[in-house]
């Protein structure tokens, strides 16, 4: 029994390895890539008075109103599936190597990054199949729904932190340079000097809109306004409103659309 769940387990990290899965998962931070893009051009707009909706929701209802939008909408979810598995793959034989710490921290990163593109991947589904909802709202109801479960106000505010904290990550990733070792950077100064410089940017701007949202959960649920708390579009509208708010609304778009560019380089230049 324990040979035949060795070699079922192998037959699954040999697949997992395939040169299809990995060409698909490289699709998968394009396709990431060309979401952010989108959201930042949105804030952008939002920072100047437009009307949009800033979060993937909004980002994948643009791409299905282009031509041949359903086709796009499903290359998108096939994408985003292929990069999951890819990453649950990395979770789960990956980073043997490295001593408990370290292996945990890598385990983990990966298992939430799978979580993350597998959402996006439904988030596709739906849209495609003509079930897609405002994210805002969903994510609304989402927070009063867990507020009113018992225990739900910790767990928000658990959620939110953990949200936040992942944001601050992602601003020290930044200011660090420290996803360059996930690349294999070009060989000329100046390609190294636009991707680093494209990487701090995006995930400095990723950073600060993952601890918007965070602190909006936070602030929705002490207030007991859970639905408030209404995700990546409320969290940049909520800092429009703030003091200088139009000036870092457009900043953090501009990161956003680094971020985007980012991801579409890492497609290609990403350690698989």
């Amino acid at each position: 029994m324990k040979k035949e769940m060795k070699e079922a387990a192998n037959a699954v990290e040999e697949a997992s390895n395939s040169r299809a899965l990995v060409i698909a998962a490289r699709a998968g931070f394009a396709v990431s890539g060309l979401l952010h893009l989108l959201i930042g051009f949105v804030a952008i707009r939002l920072a100047f008075g437009k009307a949009g909706q800033a979060d993937q929701g909004g980002a994948v209802a643009q791409l299905a109103g282009q031509p041949g939008g359903l086709l796009l909408l499903w290359t998108g979810f096939a994408a985003c599936v292929a990069l999951a598995l890819w990453q649950t793959s990395n979770a789960v034989f990956d980073y043997g190597q490295l001593e408990a710490k370290k292996k945990v921290g890598k385990k983990l990163s990966a298992g939430g990054k799978a979580v993350v593109f597998a959402v996006m991947a439904l988030t596709f589904a739906a849209s495609a199949s003509g079930n897609a909802k405002n994210s805002g709202q969903s994510t609304s109801d989402f927070t009063v729904s867990i507020m009113k479960a018992p225990g739900g106000p910790f767990l928000l505010v658990a959620i939110g932190a953990a949200v936040a904290v992942v944001g601050i990550v992602f601003v020290v990733h930044g200011f660090k340079a420290s996803f360059k070792k996930d690349l294999r950077l070009p060989s000329s100064g100046t390609g190294r000097s636009v991707v680093t410089g494209l990487g701090v940017a995006g995930y400095v701007a990723e950073g600060i809109a993952l601890l918007l949202v965070g602190l909006l959960f936070i602030i929705a649920t002490v207030s007991a306004r859970p639905q408030e708390s209404t995700g990546l579009d409320g969290g940049l509208k909520a800092l429009r409103e703030q003091p200088y708010g139009v000036y870092m609304l457009a900043a953090v778009g501009a990161g956003l659309i680094c971020y985007g560019l980012y991801l579409m380089v890492k497609a290609k230049l990403a350690r698989m």
